[in-house]
């Protein structure tokens, strides 16, 4: 049986997914959900007195949502500086990386 990456059994659940793919059709998949995670959905399902597919269709469109409106931003991390040190310029990886790790045990 395969094991979820925590080490929990996944089952094959059998989830129909509403959609509008083309003409107004349902779109069937089957997706390995662990022992633990579906018992856990379906007692929160049951006190919300939901089926077991609206709350997988709720839980779908807030990561679909949440996906879709965040966007990355890499912070800003440079410094006050000249710039690359002259004696670089032609430098690989390996000898500025050498450099910088001289004297420090490495």
């Amino acid at each position: 049986m395969k094991e979820s990456p925590g080490g929990s059994p996944l089952i094959p659940v059998r989830v129909q997914l509403d959609g509008c793919y083309g003409m107004g059709t349902h779109m069937k998949t089957t997706v390995d959900i662990s022992d633990a995670l579906l018992n856990q959905a379906r007692r929160v399902a049951a006190r919300r007195s939901v089926t077991l597919r609206a709350l997988i269709e709720e839980g779908l469109r807030q990561v679909v949502k949440a996906g879709a409106t965040k966007t990355f931003r890499l912070r800003d991390e440079s410094f006050a500086g000249d710039g690359l040190d002259p004696s670089f310029e032609h430098a690989d990886w390996a000898q500025v990386r050498d450099a910088a790790y001289k004297g420090r045990g490495a």
